[in-house]
């Protein structure tokens, strides 16, 4: 497949698969592959978790919004974003305008699976994080909608084939762009509007990640 001119960006709530699908995606492209929390946690010198506990929520969105806005900057590669990056306006138009985005979506009880027992999420680290979840959903959903170019339902898919869903999708909207001269991004699907329906399988979780 031809590599995308345009940087490739996921989201998707805790446990949507980003880091590990987006890894794959930028193996198959032959493009690099950049980990936003990875970015930041490189630059903290501490984990996540860590910030969170020590400095708060607040503080933490404030380095992610100046680390999504300088790689988002970039003309390519596949970067995997964390669970909450949408909560701020201006991270969820520079992934828009910037990037070609593709949410992740997945119920809070498939998450829940997945997640069962991970400790490293800190917004998931309460009495019933399957409450969190429904909660954290009900406020990202539409966010993720408002800043993604296709929604994938990803239902149960085994990683390969989620990450073969996401290279159709973008080849789908290459061929779509080289139909229409003069359009540089993908328009947004209607809410709702799944990318594809995959098999059932199962979806190993993400790496560390911010909730």
């Amino acid at each position: 497949m031809t590599p995308p001119s345009r940087l490739v960006s996921l989201v998707a709530l805790p446990g949507g698969g980003k880091s590990t699908v987006g890894r794959q995606v930028a193996k198959r492209l032959g493009v690099d592959f950049v980990d936003s929390d990875q970015v930041i946690e490189d630059r903290m010198g501490c984990s996540v978790r860590d910030y969170f506990e020590r400095e708060g929520e607040a503080a933490f969105r404030d380095l992610e919004q100046a680390v999504i806005d300088e790689l988002t900057r970039g003309t390519s590669g596949v970067l995997a974003t964390g669970g909450g990056v949408v909560l701020r306006e201006p991270n969820r138009r520079a992934l828009h305008e910037r990037s070609t985005c593709l949410y992740l979506r997945s119920s809070p009880e498939e998450l829940m699976r997945r997640l069962r027992g991970d400790t490293r999420r800190p917004l998931l680290q309460v009495a019933n994080p399957l409450a969190r979840l429904r909660d954290l959903h009900a406020v990202r959903d539409p966010l993720y909608r408002e800043a993604a170019h296709f929604v994938i339902e990803t239902g149960r898919p085994s990683v390969p084939t989620l990450v073969n869903m996401v290279l159709m999708q973008l080849e789908m909207a290459r061929i779509g762009r080289e139909s229409q001269p003069g359009a540089s991004a993908p328009g947004p699907l209607p809410a709702g509007t799944p990318a594809a329906a995959p098999p059932a399988a199962v979806l190993a979780s993400d790496a560390p990640k911010a909730a």
